[in-house]
């Protein structure tokens, strides 16, 4: 696996590992399988992962903590901050980046990764009634004490970048980046991130799996899975989205690939400061999106992609309306 730099310093593989779904979101989860993912994931040469307090709440971080012992230093972790839940009732949330909540949420995230410091430390979305200021202002005093070595943020406006970077150097921005959600590349933020030096991590670069071909049809997502309130796997646009994965999987099929490595490999042809993190918690599907590391994209095939699967080509919201409201646009 090769490797990439995020920010001036922060060597990490190419290609990412997001381990939400080990425990969270996406229907039943199996423990031995993802442990045994990043077992994998370590041999394949993927050192970086992605964790977030919000995921279970709280569980996703244990079972990474788990796959860390004993081994800490083969791997570059990343966890999120900034969503509240509600202990009674997580399915309520709130945004908070006040700088008290940032070392309560830090202590917690160490604890539970039973570790001494996190390699990159992202808010995980921008509190509105905070300024960006205050919040990266704290964090950065997380790093003058050693209890992180890098501060990112997640679903960040170019003006909230900006503003941050002013305070602190900002190693990576995550936020959602496919061939089906490209907002980033009309609205400032991938070109204020370059301006700035900022490393540009996606998340779902296979649009949930829908990308993959995997998903046919609405039942083939368990009931408990997440996606199933997501617009673009409801009614009409999984109808519209998933002719246009087929398109991609002829493509995919010409080139001797899957329609999973197709898609990511696309994402890592758009710039050599971007890292995706592709969830998985099964080992089949971590070894293919690995591959997509050794496969070169020309440019004719580039745009045959984008004539299949131009800009704005995804139907429907990549967020029910009400999570889109937690996007700092």
């Amino acid at each position: 696996m090769k490797t990439r730099k995020l920010g001036s310093d922060l060597e990490v593989s190419a290609i990412g590992l997001g381990c939400m779904g080990m425990s969270f979101a996406y229907g039943a989860t199996d423990e031995t399988e993802s442990l045994a993912t990043i077992d994998r994931a370590l041999e394949l040469g993927v050192n970086f992962l992605d964790t977030a307090d919000i995921y279970g709440p709280h569980t996703n971080e244990v079972l990474v903590g788990k796959a860390l012992k004993g081994r800490r230093d083969k791997f570059v972790l990343a966890t999120k901050f900034g969503i509240e839940v509600d202990p009674e009732n997580w399915g309520i949330r709130g945004i908070n980046g006040k700088p008290e909540y940032v070392r309560e949420a830090v202590e917690a995230s160490l604890k539970r990764l039973e570790i001494e410091t996190i390699d990159l430390y992202y808010l995980h979305r921008v509190d509105p009634d905070t300024p960006i200021e205050d919040t990266v202002g704290a964090m950065a005093r997380l790093i003058e004490e050693g209890k992180i070595r890098h501060i990112g943020l997640s679903e960040a406006s170019a003006e909230t970048l900006r503003r941050a970077a002013k305070v602190h150097p900002i190693a990576a921005l995550q936020s959602e980046y496919s061939l089906w959600t490209r907002d980033i590349e009309e609205n400032d933020v991938l070109a204020t991130c370059r301006e700035l030096g900022i490393g540009f991590v996606p998340y779902s670069p296979l649009g949930r799996g829908f990308l993959s071909g995997e998903i046919k049809k609405f039942e083939d997502l368990e009931a408990d899975d997440w996606r199933r309130t997501n617009p673009r796997f409801q009614g009409e646009n999984f109808e519209k989205n998933i002719r246009l994965v087929e398109k991609l999987e002829e493509i995919a099929k010409e080139k001797d690939v899957t329609a999973s490595q197709l898609a990511l490999a696309w994402v890592l042809a758009q710039g050599q400061d971007i890292v995706p993190i592709p969830g998985t918690k099964r080992v089949k599907y971590l070894e293919q999106n690995a591959a997509a590391d050794d496969i070169i994209l020309s440019p004719e095939e580039l745009a045959a992609i984008e004539e299949v699967f131009p800009k704005d080509a995804a139907s429907g919201l990549r967020y029910p309306e009400a999570m889109m409201k937690s996007v700092n646009a």
